[in-house]
């Protein structure tokens, strides 16, 4: 039998609900359970990954294909399990569904209402991704803060949820924000009661509180949230803020949350409790040698659009002994007249995934001083693309070059729209999920990956035009990566170069703090011995 835990939110949005979320995901999975996690969005968008960057951030793409909220790299990382398309539940994806099995007639003519008709697709969304991944405890996190309009299918679902299963078998955890008076350090409690008694008039009694404040909640605030709340002062814990984001499971270890968890729930840990998460954090918090990356992009002034990519370097200079300082540069204030000026302090320059035309030229620029100068590089999908039509334009000669979807009428079509249908896109619009990347020996990437083979994440629609390749090889440009079944490229890298590389794929949707991604632990050990020599 499955436990079901929902994370609801009040008062304010953005006070790290699913970092919360995932955080006792972490210390429910060192107590020997297997998890599985969730986030339901109350939007009407079917589709997340055509959202803008500048309102949600970066998307997230799981191993089957869905193009999910950013949440759910926070889940993978902290719970280190691969997460599906059943993840990321959003209200246009229920209506959608509902809407298309009331024309096929599934409803056999009834008026099709919220309750039942969506409220049971919502539980249907939590029950089968029970069914599919069979672990023992599911965690929801319900998008939105309470007394928002549309939030109340989900929360009268999961209210539901709770009546139909054990009272053992279903916790309600309730994140809120303890604000302080302006001008004073005098917190607040009164926006958590209010927001308690909203979820109450909902049918939801909540069983944990996670309290947000940057000041210290004391005992007798506990006490006075415990009275007026109807929660007991163990089950009130507070959400502390933490240099490391890796560090708020321990904080909540230390507050004895996850002990009243595993009570309300009535389980044991099985087993001795695992210790690796306590080990990185230690590891991370103790790395202090200095090291500087250049995120060269074009949605710097919004940091959240690569967070996965951020992380990934941060996770990678940790464990080898640094602290890596992240500069995001905007790829539209590069010209000719500045570039070197502005990058040339850099020990490493990554080039991430975007779309459109806007700002490729200083992404040019930028691949093509790393080049010249042999500075670590590592470009990512959009990254890819132009480190190839750099080389093309730049050392083969090849004026004008560029990718089919830039330029249809391009004289050097170096890459072009040739996706192949797959599951999750059978138009083939898009390349999206796990693709096997088979490793050619010899190069830098088999020595870094050590196996012949891979799965990696994509999200793209162009492909390396291979009638090019022999021309690339004899300018440095090996392949050094493939999808043999497709014929497809997957890694690029300059064979006479310390350190330069090109993935079609997102090596950053794999990369976890407790097992660093090949590739950014090999650019990182590589930025480390550029910066020594300097």
């Amino acid at each position: 039998m499955s436990k079901y835990i929902f994370v609801t939110g009040g008062v304010v949005s953005g006070i790290g609900k699913g970092i919360s979320a995932a955080s006792i995901g972490r210390l429910l999975k060192d107590r020997g359970y297997s998890v599985f996690m969730q986030k339901f969005d109350p939007y009407l968008n079917v589709d997340p990954g055509l959202l803008s960057p500048y309102q949600h951030g970066e998307v997230f793409v799981t191993k089957d294909g869905a193009k999910t909220d950013l949440d759910l790299g926070h889940y993978e990382r902290f719970i280190d399990v691969e997460l599906t398309q059943k993840s990321s539940v959003t209200t246009g994806r229920i209506y959608d569904s509902v809407l298309k099995k009331e024309k096929r007639g599934d409803y056999n003519g009834a008026t099709v209402q919220v309750i039942p008709h969506i409220t049971d697709e919502i539980k249907n969304a939590v029950y089968s991704a029970q069914k599919q991944s069979q672990a023992d405890i599911i965690i929801t996190e319900i998008g939105g803060t309470v007394g928002d309009i549309e939030s109340l299918p989900f929360l009268e679902a999961i209210r539901q949820i709770h009546s139909e299963n054990e009272s053992e078998d279903v916790l309600f955890i309730h994140t809120t924000l303890v604000p302080a008076v302006p001008g004073t350090t005098e917190l607040k409690t009164k926006p958590t009661q209010h927001s308690y008694k909203e979820l109450m008039s909902l049918g939801i009694k909540t069983d944990v509180i996670i309290a947000r404040s940057d000041g210290l909640l004391t005992d007798d605030l506990k006490e006075k949230i415990s009275l007026f709340c109807d929660v007991p002062v163990e089950a009130i814990v507070q959400s502390k803020n933490v240099d490391l984001i890796y560090e708020v499971p321990l904080s909540l270890e230390e507050q004895g949350l996850p002990n009243y968890i595993m009570k309300k729930l009535k389980l044991e840990t099985k087993g001795e409790k695992a210790k690796v998460w306590d080990d990185m954090v230690t590891k991370y918090k103790n790395a202090n040698l200095p090291l500087t990356i250049g995120i060269v992009g074009k949605y710097t002034e919004l940091p959240d659009a690569y967070l996965s990519v951020m992380n990934s370097l941060k996770d990678a200079g940790y464990d080898s002994g640094y602290r890596v300082d992240i500069e995001l540069i905007k790829s539209e204030e590069l010209d000719q007249d500045n570039y070197k000026e502005i990058l040339k302090g850099l020990d490493g320059i990554v080039i991430p995934n975007g779309s459109g035309k806007r700002g490729n030229d200083g992404l040019i620029l930028a691949a093509q001083y790393a080049r010249q100068e042999n500075i670590p590089y590592l470009g990512i999908g959009l990254g890819f693309n132009i480190s190839l039509i750099e080389v093309a334009r730049n050392v083969l000669g090849y004026q004008g070059a560029d990718s089919t979807q830039m330029d249809n009428n391009t004289k050097y079509p170096i890459l072009d729209v040739v996706s192949p249908q797959n599951s999750f896109d059978p138009q083939g619009r898009e390349r999206l999920g796990n693709y096997t990347c088979s490793l050619v020996e010899g190069t830098k990437a088999y020595s870094l990956y050590g196996v012949e083979s891979v799965e990696e994440r994509h999200y793209h629609r162009l492909e390396f035009n291979r009638a090019y390749e022999q021309a690339f090889a004899e300018a440095g440009i090996i392949v050094s990566g493939e999808e043999k079944d497709l014929n497809l490229v997957e890694l690029i890298e300059h064979k006479d170069l310390d350190f330069y590389m090109a993935c079609s794929f997102f090596p950053e949707y794999r990369n976890r703090p407790t097992n660093i991604h090949p590739i950014f632990k090999g650019f990182i050990k590589a930025a480390t011995v550029f910066r020594s020599n300097k």
